[in-house]
Parts: structure tokens; sequence; C-alpha cells
């Protein structure tokens, strides 16, 4: 069973279909008069918490303040939250403030996605692997290829993302610095800028089980931080992420920094599934590597962020402007991925278009689908309660839906077609 973190608050829901319309895998449909979400289709892209005008959908996150039975709450901020803040010049005040807030130590994501980085010029330097490699740092784009695009799966780079990498770097400086704290006695806090990654820590990346315990929304530290930060205390602690890692909050900041201009970087939903269909399709410039970030601008872009992503783009520039390139580099011995940064098994295939388990069986309903489109006005209106008609005729074939009737345009194609002749014959 995959955990998701998008939820429905039904009293909110009035049923109004916009998010049936800006779902990227139609994993939504309304049904009296409420939003119902396909929990084998859904990718926790967020688009519909985004784009909800009734705010009925909400990503599921802990709340810092009921985890207070770790001895060592370990705070992971993911790069993006140092772009929320107006007036910024320094990552240290962000630092502090955490420590000020209730953490007892903090590790930058940032830190381990430099390492991360190293890690992919590696890789692409490796005999045998199919190109172009696909970044694994977006669970949207992994569980999206999972879902539809089952000849990419080899395309994913295996290299764990940069926060469980984090993650096992901070469990492991905690124990060294202090020997007696137990694995059950640190906890370790990422503070996520989407729905996704909680999703990703909850299901894990293939046979790789998150090692975070916990995942706070971007949104609540915010507002716990700007307390903290009026307060204007000196900061004792020092960044130890440069420009590359603070990069990977936005769109291209990965890319950019493996040193290959042969590679490609999109983001927004829309844009990936065009970009993976090229590649699928072979309609695409042979590339080294391809970064996807399901969120408009990169992770600065997630549903649980505050500020608008362009503008903490620009933010993120000036933070970056007076730090080193990078302060996190392999060992000099080591030429070769770690193995403990590799995954060793890939998300499975899990078909979200098979209509039956038996080939026959579903030759037969694709041609039954064929025949109720036909019949059905092509407008793709959703007030079926369907994102399409083609989906209206497959949720009528599979039994979601009772009567073909409940196309509220149904007859009306016939009745066109029948103008259209009698004013022929006229």
């Amino acid at each position: 069973m995959y955990k998701h973190s998008v939820e429905l608050d039904v009293g909110k829901c009035t049923g109004c279909t916009t998010c049936i319309r800006h779902c990227p895998t139609e994993a939504i449909r309304i049904r009296d008069g409420r939003a119902v979400i396909n929990e084998d289709r859904c990718i926790d892209c967020g688009e519909c918490i985004r784009v909800c005008p009734s705010n009925a959908k909400k990503a599921m996150c802990s709340k810092m303040e009921h985890y207070s039975h770790y001895k060592w709450k370990i705070a992971l901020p993911a790069p993006s939250l140092y772009g929320q803040f107006a007036n910024l010049t320094d990552v240290e005040t962000i630092l502090q403030g955490l420590l000020d807030i209730g953490f007892d130590d903090v590790f930058e994501v940032a830190r381990a996605a430099e390492l991360v980085t190293e890690c992919t010029r590696l890789y692409l330097k490796s005999e045998g692997i199919k190109k172009p490699v696909i970044s694994s740092a977006c669970p949207v784009v992994v569980r999206l290829i999972s879902l539809r695009y089952p000849y990419l799966r080899d395309n994913i780079m295996p290299i764990l993302p940069p926060i469980e990498i984090a993650a096992m770097m901070a469990r492991k400086k905690a124990k060294e610095e202090h020997p007696e704290l137990k694995d059950e006695d640190i906890g370790l806090f990422f503070i996520s800028p989407c729905a996704a990654k909680v999703s990703y820590i909850r299901n894990g990346f293939g046979s790789y089980k998150s090692k975070i315990d916990v995942v706070v929304s971007m949104k609540d530290i915010y507002f716990k931080l700007l307390g903290a930060m009026k307060k204007g205390e000196q900061p004792t602690v020092s960044p130890t992420a440069g420009m590359i890692g603070i990069g990977w909050a936005s769109s291209g900041g990965e890319s950019s920094a493996i040193l290959n201009d042969n590679y490609l970087a999109a983001d927004g939903i829309e844009n990936i599934n065009k970009v993976l269909d090229a590649i699928e399709n072979g309609n695409i410039p042979q590339l080294e590597f391809i970064e996807l970030n399901a969120c408009t601008g990169g992770c600065v872009g997630g549903v649980m962020t505050i500020e608008n992503p362009f503008i903490a783009r620009t933010r993120l520039q000036s933070v970056r402007r007076y730090l080193p390139v990078s302060l996190n580099r392999l060992p000099s011995d080591i030429h070769y991925v770690p193995e403990n940064f590799y995954c060793s098994e890939l998300p499975t295939y899990m078909p979200i278009s098979r209509l039956s388990e038996n080939f026959s069986e579903s030759m037969r309903m694709m041609s039954r689908i064929q025949e109720i489109k036909k019949e059905l006005p092509g407008i793709d209106c959703g007030a079926c309660g369907s994102p399409s008609c083609r989906a209206f005729a497959e949720d009528l074939v599979r039994g979601a839906v009772k009567d073909i009737t409940a196309c509220k345009m149904y007859g009306t194609k016939k009745t066109q077609e029948s103008d259209s002749d009698n004013q022929g014959e006229i």
C-alpha cells in the first residue's frame, strides 16, 4: 500500500471540478458533489492543493511539538527554506533560529546535496548506464515514471536523494558527538517544502526505507522562525554548504552543478510530462542528464512554502552571492560513488492504465470504451465528474459510473447531427 500525503477535507469541498481539470494523472473524480481521490493514480504532486479555491485539499504533516520524546532533535532544513525570508543576508540567522525554537542541532540538506552532485559526476562517467540519466531528487517524477513510463525506469539515477544522505550523516554525527545517545533517542526532522517528499519519506525509494523520523511543514517552521529571528540572537553556528548546495532549491541548480553542458532542466508538471513523453518516443536530442521538478521554479514552488517561487528564487541568488562554490567534497582518494549512497532496487512499474489482468478482457473493455466515447459530446466539460469524455467512458466500463446518462450533455451530439441532416435536406 502506497501511503499518500494529500488528503481531502470533505466539509470544504464544493465539487467545483477545478481539481479534476488540473490533475496530471486524472486521479480525481467528483462523485455525489464531492471530490474523490484515486490513490492508485495519485502522485502527490500537490496540484490539487495549489488550485483548489476552497482549500479543501491539504498536505498531511506532523507537528514538531508532538515529538518531545526525542532526547536529541535534529533539524534537516531543505535549501528552499532560505528563500522564504525577506532581507536575508546570511544563512546563519536561520540556522540559529532553528536552534532557538527547540532543535538541538541543525544539519543542512544543502550540505548533502553537494556530495550528491559529486556522485552524479562520477555516475555519469560510468560505463553501461542508460542515458539520459534522470535525476531521482523529485519524488513526483520517480512515482510518475513508475506509473506511466516503464521504459524509463532504468534511466532513473540510483543514487539516494540529498535528504537521505543528510539523514545518515546527521545521525552519525550525533552519535559520534554524544555516545550516550541511542538510535531511538535521536529524532531527524525534515523541513519539507512539498507534499511529495512527505509521501517519499513514508514509502521510501524502491526497496530503501527512509531514515527520517518526522516531516514538518515549511509553513509551520516559517512562522516559528519569524518570532525567534526577531529577537536578534547572535548566531553561534556557521553555514556548512555553499552555492552549489543551496542552488538545488531552484530548477536548474542540480544540473548546472555537474559541470556538463549536455543537460536539460524543466519544471512544472505539464512540462515534465512533455519531456518524459519526448524521451520515451525518442524525440529529444541525445543528452547526458535530465533534471525534472514537479513544482514551478523547483522546490521553491512547493505547496508547503510561503513565498512566491520567483521571489524566493531571487532571494536565494542574493544569499548565494557571498558563499563559496562548495564546502563539501568526497575524500580525494574516492573516485567512485560510495556504496551507502546507492539504492539497490528502483521503484517497480505499477501501470495505472491497465484495464484488466487478462489481456482478452482488456481488449474487450478498450473496444467498449471506444464505442461509448463515440456517443459522447467530446467537449471534456467535466460536468459528469470525470476529467474527460474518455475518462468518463472508462469509468462507465469499470463500473464506477452506473449509466451513460450521468453525462450531462449526453444526447446533444445526436441532436446536433440530426439538425445538421435536416438542414441538409432542406
